[in-house]
């Protein structure tokens, strides 16, 4: 395997950057940007030492007990290829709890017995059923590796999320969404920009593109294409220690751009060059949403920023900056748009996380006749053949006399469906 290296930013259009390159152990090719060449070495060191610990592998692998699976095979996983953010949360979820109750235990000696009275153990400690869920998560995932590996034939954590009632069903997770209005919308754009109108860009983008706030501070001027009205994520800053990574679905995406938020784009571009000389940049920042020092916002002061904008507006104070996330789904789809077009612009793997998580804001409104359709198959004649195509004639016949007559739901040759705005007014 190929030992990581750093590469100047400048080569790849990141003047003022460093760039660690490597290949994980699954052999997909990965980086990360830091603005110090000194941080840059430290995780190219630690990245190596982390790959190199995975082709070693354990020669007693097979009798390993869970605290040194986790320690010396999955954890070092984990840390080469999920975020730094999840690494972390299962590293302290196996000190914490695992290694304490199960960490002298094989792994191939787990049964679903024994994690069954860890987690009624952990219920019983009085600790929140969210804690213990995350708890269960870990391990589940853990041991789902060890099947991978061949420790186990099975996991034996599988499916007990649900007799805990640690999962949570798709129409439970549908609910606990929390998306503005259209009304509630207006109201925080328009205070955002009496309150903190230097935030009023981004939040409009959240909204007007569904992206996430971590892909929303990671937007640079290259990845703006306003000819073809278009946004590329190509990439997010994470919320620990404000890092440059990938966006939270491993790979970018494109989402389209509204003319009233392209206009806001350009009206931001053109200020920033207004103040070059104010700020004293030596050349323009390539992150559309900067600093006065030209580096990406923090999260906590954009959230920070945002909850004061909540409370002047005498909104829920449930509301976060995923919400205007949440915002543009609901929104699309009320208007009736197509839940692919939402799981597109989202960057979801598939609809059915689409529609599981919006499903309660699908538009439902009745197509009056449709069971025309299904009324003239059952009306035929045993074994006569319908004439023509149903659908055609169903849907363009007036009734028994054959008058064409138009049909709403028939799209036209040429005409073009307008997409809603979720901009009632342009930031500026």
């Amino acid at each position: 395997m190929a030992e990581p290296f750093i590469v100047d930013g400048k080569d790849r259009k990141r003047p003022g950057r460093w760039i660690v390159d490597y290949r994980g152990p699954d052999g997909e090719r990965k980086w990360k940007t830091f603005k110090t060449r000194r941080a840059a070495e430290q995780y190219r060191d630690e990245i190596a030492e982390t790959l190199r610990g995975l082709t070693k592998g354990d020669a007693d692998e097979f009798d390993s007990t869970v605290a040194g699976y986790a320690k010396h095979r999955w954890l070092p996983e984990v840390k080469a290829v999920k975020k730094r953010r999840t690494y972390e949360s299962y590293a302290d979820m196996v000190d914490r709890h695992l290694k304490p109750k199960l960490g002298k235990l094989r792994v191939r000696d787990i049964t679903k017995r024994l994690i069954t009275r860890f987690l009624v153990s952990k219920l019983n400690e009085g600790l929140s059923p969210g804690t213990v869920r995350i708890i269960y998560a870990t391990l589940r995932r853990m041991l789902s590796v060890a099947v991978r590996d061949g420790l186990l034939l099975a996991n034996p954590a599988a499916k007990l999320g649900k007799e805990f009632g640690l999962v949570s069903s798709s129409h439970q997770r549908g609910e606990d969404i929390k998306a503005f209005t259209a009304e509630q919308l207006t109201t925080f754009l328009d205070t955002t920009m009496r309150k903190a109108e230097a935030y009023a860009p981004l939040f409009a983008t959240l909204a007007g593109t569904g992206m996430r706030l971590g892909e929303g501070l990671g937007l640079q001027w290259e990845d703006v294409d306003d000819a073809a009205q278009k946004i590329h994520v190509r990439r997010a800053i994470a919320d620990a220690g404000g890092h440059v990574e990938t966006p939270k679905s491993g790979h970018g995406r494109d989402v389209e751009l509204s003319e009233a938020l392209a206009r806001t784009l350009r009206r931001v571009r053109m200020r920033r060059a207004e103040r070059m000389k104010r700020y004293q940049w030596k050349s323009l920042p390539p992150w559309v949403f900067c600093t006065r020092s030209g580096d990406p916002l923090d999260p906590h002061n954009v959230r920070r920023a945002f909850r004061r904008c909540v409370k002047a507006a005498r909104l829920p104070k449930h509301f976060t900056p995923h919400c205007l996330r949440h915002t543009f789904a609901s929104l699309l789809l009320q208007e009736g748009e197509s839940a692919q077009y939402v799981q597109e612009q989202l960057g979801h793997a598939s609809i059915t996380l689409t529609v599981d998580t919006y499903g309660k804001w699908l538009a439902k409104k009745p197509v009056r006749g449709g069971v025309n359709i299904l009324g003239a198959l059952l009306g035929s004649r045993p074994g006569s053949r319908p004439q023509g195509r149903i659908t055609k004639t169903l849907i363009n016949s007036g009734g028994p006399s054959g008058t064409r007559t138009p049909d709403p739901l028939i799209k036209r040759r040429g005409s073009v469906k307008s997409r809603p705005s979720l901009l009632p007014r342009t930031c500026v």
